[in-house]
């Protein structure tokens, strides 16, 4: 990478972009030195599209009304790479992290180990009601799971966990649902049942990068 030269707000807290040469790289602010970039005084995370789809969503220009003090359930944790991003971004709030798949689950644990705003769930995104009693009300919920009814469980973890006019970002994943079927039938579909409990803001591709993928912005 060359060198950091200067810096730009990407419209989110603690989110920013690195201007290294004629490049500008998406990075979180970080208090974490490790795998971090220094510019006058700060650290840095860069956060790269290609393997974060809210990273993607961001450079897209998608409103991701993510702040600081955040409160967050995050469905689909994987490895946790997003997950400490979003723990930068939310610096002073929380991040509920639930991931189920047993090999994901201890990256999660790993990539966490030193953040005390995130709180691994070790349980399935199907079952909201079967999570740990210890999970309060969020007001964002951010949803990235391979399965085949993404949207309906976006709706049920909403109406167990989040609060009134809070708000839900899902990446739906077409071929997660179906790999015969047009994705933009599958993508309609999806964004019905979500309208049907939340006012959809905003919808945004995810391609090239993503292929297949539809990111969708709702308020509860």
């Amino acid at each position: 990478m060359n060198e950091i030269t200067g810096i730009r707000s990407a419209g989110i807290d603690n989110t920013f972009y690195l201007i290294a040469g004629e490049e500008e790289l998406l990075a979180t602010r970080t208090s974490f030195r490790q795998d971090a970039e220094e510019f006058e005084g700060n650290f840095y995370r860069l956060w790269s599209p290609v393997t974060s789809k809210l990273s993607s969503m961001i450079i897209k220009n998608m409103k991701i009304p993510l702040r600081r003090t955040s409160r967050v359930l995050y469905l689909g944790a994987a490895s946790g790479t997003t997950v400490t991003h979003v723990s930068d971004i939310v610096s002073d709030g929380v991040v509920f992290a639930v991931e189920f798949a047993a090999r994901p689950a201890r990256d999660l644990l790993t990539a966490i180990e030193p953040r005390t705003n995130v709180i691994p769930i070790i349980a399935d995104a199907r079952y909201p009601e079967k999570y740990p009693p210890f999970i309060d009300r969020v007001d964002f919920l951010y949803q990235d799971v391979a399965q085949p009814d993404q949207a309906a469980i976006a709706v049920a973890n909403a109406e167990k966990y989040l609060q009134k006019g809070g708000h839900i970002v899902i990446a739906i994943k077409a071929r997660s649902i179906s790999i015969t079927e047009d994705p933009k039938a599958i993508f309609q579909r999806e964004i019905d049942t979500l309208s049907s409990k939340f006012k959809v803001l905003e919808t945004v591709s995810l391609e090239p990068l993503h292929k297949d993928h539809l990111a969708v912005l709702c308020r509860y």
